[in-house]
């Protein structure tokens, strides 16, 4: 049965992620090496804190631009990253992510357990899980 399927079966874990502390052009470098839209940004204890997104980058030039700071001073990605964020508990079913994904328009969303980033499962890891429960089934 498709509920018997969960987030963790499907999630990436070789993840690109980054600490409060790293500067935010390191972080635009990194986002645009790996052709990431986003990633997760974790605390030394490896505890989901927040996500940088592409938005998160621009918002953070424009604001720069605005304040006429110079654009090398960057600052770090704690200052500019989204803290309230979105997750997927590992032992979610595909059904409950599917859903999540739905209803809150997300094309990724971080795995956590027990507080800890484990994975990131995206709209295209459920449609696998469901083409690979089809193929089972």
């Amino acid at each position: 049965m498709l509920r018997s399927v969960k987030a963790q079966d499907y999630m990436a874990t070789k993840l690109v992620t980054f600490k409060p502390t790293t500067d935010l052009f390191v972080a635009i470098n990194a986002l645009r090496e790996y052709n990431l839209s986003g990633t997760p940004v974790v605390d030394d204890e490896g505890s989901l804190v927040g996500i940088l997104s592409e938005v998160d980058c621009l918002r953070a030039i424009l604001s720069q631009t605005y304040h006429e700071q110079e654009m090398g001073s960057g600052g770090h990605v704690g200052d500019f990253m989204t803290a309230n964020v979105d997750t997927v508990p590992h032992d979610a079913d595909i059904i409950a992510v599917s859903s999540m994904f739905i209803e809150r328009g997300r094309r990724s969303l971080p795995v956590v357990k027990a507080g800890k980033l484990v994975g990131m499962i995206t709209r295209s890891d459920v449609l696998r899980a469901v083409e690979d429960f089809a193929k089972d089934g």
